[in-house]
């Protein structure tokens, strides 16, 4: 600035400084900076990114879980449901459920809870006749799911339309629905469900935190959080293997099965990025959850997150 004249000099300190204000204004107009994957990206920015993902995968995203899990995702369900244990008349909430996974199993177990409780109830009335029998149980098995209701809600329209048309070829009607919703602003009154769930779904959501308090918002009390995701493995040997699987054969499956590397590597990415098993705990019970813990499977590689609203 030697030479330049006084007014020369606060010209030029105006502009630089409107210019730092124009970036700022532009910084705050795209959002705080987060993650996709590895990658630095706005809110905005990821979101899109990962609804373009799920819509990428839909088709082909249960026979990929299949694929990359050599079928253990289905064991992991099953404990989750077990861990679960809902009895008839349970309103669920299904979170980024979109495939109905969760929502399927769910009717299933009520359905054989519902079972055993009239086949004992039948057992007890030994002086009733056969046609009343057979009345009472017919009566009876109608009602299988005793009021019992899952709500399936997935922001990405493409991945609740596979749902659906799962839902059809295999036959599940009754106490099931399907709702369009993003889990950061859920489309639901308060204190409305029993029990929320979340399966390999929170990972994918932009402000944890938000959806965290929106799943207390919609529990009633007494209500329980579950949460199913990938996690961190401890053990240091198993953590190399689990990693060498993950980057050099999880996106060659994804290119195979789906035609589609780049978003089978983000999924592997999002797993290193998201929180640890400690981490998940503390948020959860920043939300206001009591009686928080989770449970390792597998030595990590997935964890079962629980909590009660009181």
């Amino acid at each position: 600035a030697v030479g330049l004249c006084p007014c020369r000099l606060l010209l030029l300190r105006r502009d630089g400084a409107l210019r730092a204000l124009r970036g700022c204004v532009r910084g705050l107009a795209a959002g705080p900076e987060t993650h996709f994957g590895f990658q630095t990206v706005t809110e905005a920015e990821r979101r899109e990114k990962i609804y373009q993902v799920f819509e990428s995968v839909a088709k082909k995203y249960d026979v990929m879980n299949d694929s990359m899990t050599l079928g253990i995702h289905r064991v992991w369900k099953d404990i989750f449901m077990h861990k679960m244990n809902p009895s008839p008349g349970t309103l669920l909430l299904d979170v980024a459920g979109g495939t109905g996974d969760i929502a399927f199993r769910f009717i299933n177990y009520v359905r054989a809870v519902r079972e055993r409780q009239l086949q004992q109830k039948l057992k007890r009335q030994q002086n009733l006749s056969w046609q009343e029998i057979s009345e009472s149980y017919r009566e009876d098995k109608s009602k299988s799911l005793e009021d019992s209701q899952v709500v399936v809600c997935d922001i990405n329209k493409e991945m609740l339309k596979v749902g659906k048309q799962k839902a059809q070829n295999l036959g599940y009607s009754e106490g099931l629905s399907w709702v369009l919703g993003n889990a950061e602003e859920l489309p639901f009154d308060d204190d409305k469900f029993d029990v929320y769930t979340i399966a390999f779904g929170i990972r994918n959501v932009t402000r944890i935190d938000l959806a965290l308090q929106e799943a207390y918002r919609v529990l009633k009390p007494g209500g329980r959080f579950l949460c199913l995701e990938f996690s961190h493995v401890s053990n240091p040997l198993l953590s190399r293997l689990y990693d060498l699987y993950s980057f050099q054969v999880i996106p060659v499956l994804g290119e195979v099965i789906a035609g589609d590397w780049k978003s089978y590597q983000y999924l592997v990415e999002s797993i290193r990025r998201f929180p640890p098993q400690e981490e998940l705990k503390a948020m959860i019970e920043d939300a206001g959850f009591f009686k928080v813990d989770y449970q390792n499977l597998n030595g990590g590689i997935v964890a079962i997150h629980s909590g009660f609203k009181l």
